[in-house]
C-alpha cells in the first residue's frame, strides 16, 4: 500500500521526478536519469552540488558505455571505427520511467539507430533509485539485448556539496577510506588519457584532505583499492556522508577548478591509456557481457 504522506512521484516528459520518505527527498532529471537533489529532512541539508554552469553544469551523470576518454575519441570493433566523446552518450539521452513503487523509481533507455552509429551493440540500460531511511541506493543494470558479446564500461559521477553547511570552508573536509591504503593516483594526460605510471599519494593512510589545489591537475584516479567505502567528514560539522561502492574496481575523485564540490566516482571501467591500441575488447577494465545476460552494480550513499 502506498501512503500518500510519505511518497510522491511527479513525472512527465519535461518535469523532474521526485520521491521521498520520512527522512529523505530526492529529485531526478529524466535527461540522463541524473540525480539532482538529495535532501535530508532531519538535518536540513541538500548534499548535492547545485550544478552551477560557471563551474560544471552536471550533478550526477551516468557514464556509459565508456568512462573517460577514448584515444582520439575513437575505438575499434571488428575493424570498424566508432567515435564517442568523453563518458559516452547515456548522460545526454532522455530516459523513460520504467517502474515505481513506494520507495523507488527506475529509468531506462534502449539502443537505437543513433546509438548504434557510436556503439555497435544492442542494449537496455536501467537505472534504479531506492531510498531506505537515510540512505540512497543507485543500481545500474545493463542488458545485452543483441546476439553478440557486448563490451562496455559503466560508472557514476555524483557531485557532493563542499562545504555542506555555511560557515565551513572547503579545506575543513576530508575523505576517509574504510581501510588503510597504499595507492598512487594515476595521472591524466592533457588529452584525458591515463598515464603509464602512478604518482605517490596514499601511503598506509586512510585520509585525503580536500583542497582546491588537489584537483588542478584533473581527477585523482585509483585502481583496485582495498576499501569499498569512503566517508566525507569535517571536524567542524556533524554532517557528512558514507559512500559505498562494492564491485567497482576503479574510483575517481574530482572537482572542477575552484568549485565547491567533490565527486566520488565508482567505475567499472577507465579511460584509455596513452598507449592504448584503441581496440574496445582489449581496453583496460572493459566488461564483456554475453547475449541475453545482465550486468548489475550498485552504489549507495548514507547521509547524516
Amino acid at each position: 500500500m502506498i501512503h500518500r504522506h510519505c511518497f510522491s512521484v511527479i513525472q512527465n516528459k519535461y518535469k523532474m521526478v521526485s520521491i521521498h520518505n520520512d527522512c529523505l527527498s530526492i529529485t531526478i532529471d529524466p535527461k540522463g536519469a541524473e540525480l539532482k537533489n538529495l535532501y535530508n529532512k532531519n538535518t536540513g541539508v541538500d548534499y548535492m552540488w547545485s550544478g552551477d554552469p560557471a563551474f560544471w553544469n552536471k550533478t550526477s551523470p551516468v557514464l556509459f558505455p565508456i568512462i573517460g576518454s577514448l584515444k582520439n575519441d575513437t575505438c575499434y570493433v571488428e575493424g570498424r571505427a566508432y567515435q564517442m566523446g568523453r563518458h559516452g552518450f547515456a548522460r545526454e539521452m532522455m530516459f523513460t520511467v520504467a517502474g515505481q513503487d513506494s520507495s523507488s523509481v527506475s529509468f531506462s533507455i534502449e539502443s537505437d539507430a543513433n546509438t548504434l552509429q557510436k556503439f555497435p551493440f544492442q542494449f537496455r540500460l536501467e537505472i534504479a533509485y531506492n531510498i531506505s531511511v537515510d540512505a540512497l541506493h543507485v543500481t545500474y543494470k545493463v542488458h545485452n539485448t543483441g546476439g553478440d558479446l557486448m563490451y562496455f564500461s559503466i560508472g557514476g559521477h555524483p557531485a557532493f556539496k563542499v562545504p555542506l553547511i555555511p560557515g565551513n570552508d572547503y579545506s575543513d573536509y576530508y575523505l576517509e577510506f574504510s581501510k588503510k591504503e597504499n595507492a598512487g593516483r594515476w595521472p591524466i594526460s592533457p588529452e584525458g588519457l591515463i598515464e603509464t605510471r602512478p604518482e605517490s599519494l596514499l601511503e598506509n593512510s586512510q585520509r585525503i584532505s580536500l583542497s582546491k589545489e588537489l584537483f588542478l591537475k584533473d581527477a585523482l584516479v585509483f585502481k583496485n583499492l582495498q576499501s569499498d567505502k569512503v566517508k566525507l567528514l569535517s571536524p567542524r560539522s556533524p554532517h557528512g556522508l558514507q559512500f559505498d561502492f562494492p564491485g567497482f574496481p576503479y574510483l575517481g575523485i574530482w572537482a572542477a577548478k575552484h568549485a565547491d564540490f567533490v565527486c566520488i566516482e565508482p567505475w567499472c571501467g577507465i579511460a584509455d591509456s596513452v598507449n592504448s591500441n584503441q581496440q574496445l575488447k582489449e581496453k583496460e577494465g572493459i566488461n564483456a557481457l554475453e547475449a541475453g545476460n545482465v550486468f548489475e552494480r550498485r552504489w549507495s550513499v548514507q547521509v547524516f
